[in-house]
């Protein structure tokens, strides 16, 4: 029996970095269940990551303007409650200047975030706690000093740098 091909994802480290530096997160109020997390989703056919990721970042945030800076990482951990199978590629962003430290987005449109309220804000770096679903996992490959809390050296299980 052969498995489902993967899910194909982009996940966002929009990074704000002064006045000092600090990672774009949200939390889901109707669903704090899920955690504090990075924006992250589905990549479209025929969709390249760099397209795809600034896509989510605007959906799940409403946050326009982050400038994509490289791609950090490919991570192959299947969904930690499913246990179906993903590939979700990891990008660095550099998040626009000015802008609020805090706010609240409502999803618009007709997927299946749409409704949604999504309370974002720049979280400092290094994290004070480790995001939903290990997101936080690669911070350390973009500067050492952004290791997630509690983190040993070595790197995930299945995931493998980009250079």
């Amino acid at each position: 029996m052969t498995s489902p091909p993967p899910r194909v994802r982009v996940a966002a480290y929009v990074i704000r970095r002064h006045p000092s530096p600090a990672l774009l997160v949200f939390d889901q109020p109707a669903f704090p269940e899920a955690g504090t997390q990075v924006p992250a989703g589905g990549v479209a056919p025929g969709e390249d990551p760099e397209r795809a990721v600034l896509r989510e970042v605007a959906e799940e945030t409403g946050l326009r303007g982050a400038r994509v800076v490289r791609r950090i990482a490919v991570d192959g951990r299947p969904h930690p409650e499913t246990g179906q199978p993903r590939l979700t590629t990891y990008l660095l962003l550099d998040a626009p200047l000015g802008g609020p430290a805090e706010w609240e987005h409502r999803v618009r449109g007709d997927g299946g975030d749409a409704g949604m309220r999504f309370v974002c804000r720049f979280a400092p770096l290094p994290l004070a706690s480790p995001l939903a679903d290990a997101q936080d996992a690669h911070l350390r490959r973009v500067d050492p000093r952004w290791a997630a809390p509690g983190e040993v050296a070595g790197r995930p299980d299945e995931a493998r740098p980009l250079s």
